[in-house]
């Protein structure tokens, strides 16, 4: 009699184990190959999203910088804040005062090529201390008009440009990326000091009360910024709520009325600056309704005899904050507008308390010589291929030097030199 073991049903079952075996094992490599599979794909996705060296970043600005000397003043505010993001790719050490200084061509970047007011080139610095940019050189068409520079943007012929905040949002519209800050820039109306037209208190108070700064916001701007009664942001300090932005026809006639030679008031506006030319236009017609006569008229220049000279009853300026720091930027403003509008300019206490820099501004706002407006971000219109880009904030640069490029850099870089 056979043994048990050796019997046909125990073989058939031990042939089926193996078999399930088998079974089970094909179902775990091919479980494991599929895997694998899945890992290698995710690695070259990755790898192809990972910063890459090379190309040429082209970007375009609409300052008319005219010198790279730090010796060489600068004409106006807007070159000098130009002045100091390039500066910020050529010098590698930053002074407490937020100027640059030491060996130009130590920082990110060196200077290949240099035509004021027209172009700079700029090569990336292999010894830089912070490291090798990604991007091999830069190339900046400098003075450029806003029109000319959306243009450059819709048909891909420019990597990194401004964007008007008024245009900002066509341009979403029309396909292009664009890039926003918080709002950080101070849009404001000055009365200077020495013009008798506006000396009297109840003048500046009407007109200020008269000005609708929601249809600056919505209609001017197109919703892309906020309505300003202080002289910092809600983000800066938590505290711009507690200042009115509410337009008072009512209070802004009854004052008018209240003096006995009515002025007729002169609003001077930067003559290059569109936006500022919107505004004065949008502040005449609020006054007329409100019975105060105003007219709007360009400033021939930034610096030019005629605004120095105070030939204006009121005037539009703009004020970029310098730091994140409520303090910082206040004690920042009140430099600048001091000389201007007769207004306390003496520095904060440091540390200053937030019931300290409420009540300056406080103080500042109640007198009318300087009339908050509206808040406006900064706006970059930025190209498909432009990766790791981030709005510079208050006090912060271009971070030209951690942008790289995706695709074909080199060949577009060549494309464009044709």
């Amino acid at each position: 009699m056979p043994r048990e073991g050796n019997s046909p049903r125990v073989r058939l079952c031990e042939i089926s184990k193996l078999g399930s075996i088998r079974h089970t094992l094909s179902r775990r490599l091919a479980a494991i190959s599929l895997g694998i599979g899945l890992l290698f794909a995710a690695a070259r996705v990755e790898t192809a999203r990972r910063p890459r060296y090379g190309g040429v970043l082209r970007m375009e600005i609409s300052v008319a910088v005219s010198s790279l000397e730090p010796t060489t003043a600068a004409i106006n505010s807007q070159e000098s804040a130009a002045r100091e993001q390039l500066d910020s790719l050529l010098y590698d050490h930053r002074n407490p005062d937020g100027t640059y200084s030491g060996v130009v061509g130590s920082g990110p970047f060196q200077i290949a090529e240099w035509e004021p007011e027209k172009h700079a080139t700029l090569s990336a610095n292999e010894n830089a201390l912070s490291g090798r940019p990604f991007v091999d050189s830069i190339r900046i068409q400098i003075g450029r008009s806003a029109r000319d520079m959306l243009l450059d943007l819709e048909l891909g012929r420019t990597d990194l440009a401004e964007i008007p905040v008024e245009q900002a949002r066509r341009e979403a519209e029309r396909g292009v990326r664009v890039s926003m800050s918080q709002p950080d820039e101070l849009l404001a109306l000055i009365f200077p000091a020495g013009r008798a037209s506006a000396d009297d208190a109840r003048v500046r108070e009407a007109l200020a009360a008269a000005i609708d700064r929601a249809s600056i916001v919505n209609f001017i701007l197109q919703k892309n910024g906020e309505a300003a009664g202080g002289l910092l942001p809600q983000w800066s300090s938590g505290t711009a709520f507690l200042f009115s932005t509410a337009t008072d026809a009512g209070r802004a006639k009854e004052l008018w009325t209240q003096i006995a030679r009515s002025p007729k008031l002169v609003l001077g506006y930067d003559s290059g600056d569109p936006l500022e030319q919107s505004v004065a236009e949008r502040i005449v017609v609020n006054a007329k309704e409100a019975g105060i006569s105003v007219t709007a008229q360009a400033i021939p220049g930034a610096g030019s005899a005629a605004s120095k000279q105070g030939a204006f009853d009121a005037r539009l300026m703009r004020l970029r904050m310098p730091s994140l720091l409520p303090r910082v930027a206040l004690t920042n403003f009140l430099a600048t507008l001091g000389p201007v509008a007769n207004i306390d300019a003496s520095p904060l206490p440091d540390p200053a308390s937030p019931q300290d820099i409420y009540d300056r501004e406080r103080g500042i706002v109640s007198s009318y010589r300087v009339v908050p407006l509206v808040w406006l971000p900064q706006v970059y219109g930025l190209s498909v291929r432009v990766r790791n880009w981030k709005a510079p904030g208050p006090g912060e640069t271009w971070p030209l030097a951690d942008v790289w490029l995706e695709g074909a850099t080199e060949a577009a870089g060549e494309k464009e030199r044709q």
